[in-house]
């Protein structure tokens, strides 16, 4: 099956680019157009993956029966919508609403396309292609930032632009009808949450919280206590984030998700606490490059967990959900931890994260040791000869 990866890829990295923009600009934006402290920016930062949460399962099932190019069509026009909504807003309600509008649009940008690219996979290679075709997605959040401090005040249009470019890649690359299969069925919640996902799930999820502490809280963090460096520091974990998942996503094949997991968030632990502690431009730097270096492997750790205990089926729907729980967690982290900051302080607020990331190692611990699936198939037994002596 001819599926256009390359094309998929350009296209996802295009529509994430716009939202990890949105991440720099807004902790500033949100306080200058309308007020407000950390809870406001964090909720604004947060409330997009809400919808990105909710939506992720539904663009996978869609996907699954074969639907995938109008729901990635769908999701650069919507995030588009909301850039443009975000632009001319009057109120932080209004506002609000574009992020949801704009979160709704990543969802199905992603979670429609990746099924159309493992359609094209064989079963042993969908982990390992899984992974790499997520780079489009945190590429785009990494590198939006960096965007985002290059052009300054025209980030808004540049946001727009770039949505429309992701929907435009997709509207000039053919259909595949041979794909197109019934819907599944939904019945019941397990119709919609494949077994073997909640554990990665909530794995990814408890990572994410730590992730979303980062890009909500931390340019504010280092304004506050008049640190400096607040206009690199994301485009620093950006870069320590790319690094790290173009170098160690081979681990994660080799040790598996479960063991990659639990040894790489330890590394965020330490800087999170390290960040909280902060007190000149040189640690802060340091430790936000860590932040990165200890983050960036925990999605495709658990992709592996993911598609090895769900044996590949279904994968659409299985990633869309796994990947809901990291929405869920940046979305908690955004307004509870500017509620933490107004109320006790930004100090705290790193610190809440790094016990967050303690309970994200425990339960990646409780994971099974790595799952015999299609990916990684159990060697042949031998056979003892009956006639052999034993």
């Amino acid at each position: 099956m001819n599926v256009p990866v390359r094309r998929l890829w350009v296209a996802v990295l295009a529509g994430y680019l716009a939202f990890g923009a949105t991440l720099q600009a807004l902790p500033s934006y949100v306080p200058e157009k309308f007020g407000g402290g950390a809870l406001a920016s964090g909720t604004a930062v947060g409330i997009a993956f809400l919808a990105t949460a909710c939506g992720r399962p539904f663009a996978g099932w869609l996907a699954d029966a074969g639907w995938s190019r109008p729901v990635v069509v769908t999701g650069g026009v919507l995030a588009a919508v909301g850039g443009f909504g975000q632009i001319l807003a009057p109120s932080l309600f209004l506002l609000l609403i574009a992020r949801l509008v704009m979160g709704a649009g990543e969802a199905a940008l992603f979670s429609g396309a990746l099924p159309w690219v493992l359609s094209g996979a064989q079963p042993a290679q969908r982990g390992r292609l899984a992974g790499w075709f997520g780079l489009s997605m945190w590429g785009g959040l990494a590198g939006g930032p960096v965007i985002a401090t290059i052009v300054g005040d025209r980030v808004w249009w540049v946001v727009v632009g770039l949505a429309l470019v992701s929907a435009a890649f997709v509207l000039t690359t053919r259909s595949d009808p041979a794909r197109r299969e019934p819907l599944v069925r939904i019945r019941r919640p397990r119709d919609l949450v494949p077994a073997g996902v909640p554990l990665p799930g909530a794995t990814i999820g408890l990572a994410a919280y730590c992730y979303g502490t980062v890009a909500a809280l931390l340019v504010l963090r280092l304004r506050a206590d008049d640190i400096g460096v607040d206009n690199i520091a994301l485009a620093v974990f950006a870069a320590a984030f790319l690094i790290a998942r173009f170098a160690g996503s081979p681990l994660v094949d080799r040790y598996g998700g479960r063991v990659v997991a639990a040894s790489t968030v330890p590394i965020a632990i330490v800087a999170l606490v390290g960040l909280a502690l902060a007190d000149g431009p040189v640690t802060a730097v340091l430790c936000t490059a860590l932040a990165g270096l200890g983050l960036a492997l925990v999605y495709p750790a658990c992709i592996s967990m993911t598609l090895d205990r769900v044996r590949g089926l279904r994968a659409g729907v299985s990633m869309g959900v796994m990947t809901s729980f990291w929405d869920l967690g940046v979305m908690a982290a955004g307004p509870l931890g500017g509620l933490i900051a107004e109320r006790a302080g930004y100090r705290q607020a790193f610190l809440v994260a790094a016990v967050v990331g303690i309970a994200c190692v425990v339960v990646a611990l409780r994971a099974p040791r790595r799952a015999v699936s299609q990916r990684s198939p159990e060697p042949p037994r031998r056979v003892q000869d009956p006639g052999r002596p034993r």
